[in-house]
């Protein structure tokens, strides 16, 4: 980062990290940058951020610092540009019977359940797949910023839970998870559909999806909402049409 990018975010510092390995390319390593002190960074200062590539994980603030790759590219939906193609219209109807409620983050058992059954389902091995409530709650419930969470239900059952930032200029979409059961319904897709919507409502411009991995298949189909805007080369942009 540039001291002109530094002098946007007063009082912050930055440090990376040692090498890692790559959660997402198999047989790579990773390192992070890191964006402290944590009680430092409001909602003001997060965004600014944001818009600089980073994202958080419970109080860490970080962004992707490798050495040799750069695969891992900050990605966002321009909400009044997004146009749904037919397979996502199909889900967002779908979905239609699904009931949101906003909520504040606050455990809830049967939420971590939720969370214990995707992890186990979908990440069996994985970093987090042994969460116990404790681990549950420093990842999702722990936040400097203006969070909440988006609780879904269909007929009174939970189906989807899902963790969000508000930025100044849109809605981060951090985490979510649901009942690997419900594939059919394709609740991932649903819920991005629903935040930008939301963020329509609210009046913000985008809906910031993290990183997009073209080799990662986990990350790949973010390149599907169009048009997708990328930050490259230090300034945000349309994805090629190659995505």
């Amino acid at each position: 980062m540039s001291h002109r990018e530094a002098g946007q975010v007063a009082a912050i510092h930055f440090y990376a990290t040692a090498p890692y390995p790559c959660s997402y390319l198999s047989g790579r390593q990773a390192r992070s940058q890191v964006a402290i002190p944590a009680e430092a960074i409001d909602s003001g200062v997060y965004s600014q951020l944001v818009r600089l590539g980073f994202r958080r994980s419970g109080l860490y603030t970080y962004r992707p610092y490798c050495d040799a790759c750069q695969a891992c590219i900050p990605v966002r939906l321009p909400v009044e540009q997004f146009h749904p193609n037919r397979t996502q219209r199909k889900v967002w109807r779908r979905g239609g019977g699904l009931t949101a409620r906003w909520l504040p983050l606050a455990f809830d058992a049967e939420h971590y359940a939720l969370y214990r059954l995707y992890q186990q389902t979908r990440h069996a091995g994985g970093g987090m797949s042994d969460d116990d409530a404790q681990q549950y709650s420093e990842f999702i419930l722990k936040s400097g910023v203006d969070s909440q969470l988006a609780e879904f239900r269909l007929n009174g059952e939970l189906k989807m839970v899902s963790l969000v930032d508000r930025l100044a200029d849109g809605l981060s979409a951090v985490y979510t998870f649901y009942d690997p059961a419900d594939a059919h319904m394709s609740l991932g897709v649903f819920n991005v559909l629903w935040q930008v919507e939301q963020a329509r409502q609210m009046g913000l411009s985008y809906v910031y999806l993290g990183y997009w991995i073209a080799d990662c298949r986990k990350m790949a189909y973010k390149a599907d909402y169009r048009p997708l805007q990328a930050l490259q080369g230090g300034r945000w942009q349309g994805l090629s049409d190659q995505a």
